[in-house]
């Protein structure tokens, strides 16, 4: 075995556990109607505005295709409208509906409150360390 540190062979199992878990809760249909990857895509349309497929993808480092097919599904829900590139019709962008809006304000709200649930007895000092320190790891992989 390779010889690495104690640190990081904990970090990675308790990474292995939190994803098992997380997937887990995900399925959970009492924490919204949407999946995750249809809570990804809403959730950043409705952050940072109107957005294409290519520029969504690489976002969230997906591949083109994947976020294509996803958009398509959100489209099929009333989730999203695909509205035409007028300078490029072979292109378009997304945009949140109204459907969408709730769809994503109610698994955010539902989702959230897991997550308060789990922290209830931690302290805000340690919520907040907890909250920089995901936010540090996340943007390790940009």
């Amino acid at each position: 075995m390779n010889d690495h540190s104690v640190d990081t062979v904990r970090i990675e199992m308790e990474l292995a556990l939190l994803i098992r878990r997380v997937t887990s809760i995900a399925l959970d249909r009492k924490l919204g109607i949407l999946d995750r990857s249809a809570y990804l895509l809403l959730d950043h349309i409705s952050t940072h505005g109107s957005i294409g497929v290519k520029t969504l993808a690489e976002k969230l480092q997906l591949d083109i295709s994947t976020v294509s097919r996803q958009a398509s599904a959100l489209e099929r829900k009333d989730y999203v409208l695909k509205i035409p590139d007028r300078e490029d019709g072979r292109s378009f962008t997304l945009e949140l509906t109204e459907k969408g809006t709730r769809a994503l304000t109610e698994t955010k709200a539902k989702r959230i409150e897991r997550v308060e649930s789990l922290l209830e007895a931690w302290p805000a000092e340690e919520r907040e360390q907890f909250a920089y320190l995901l936010h540090k790891f996340n943007r390790s992989f940009l």
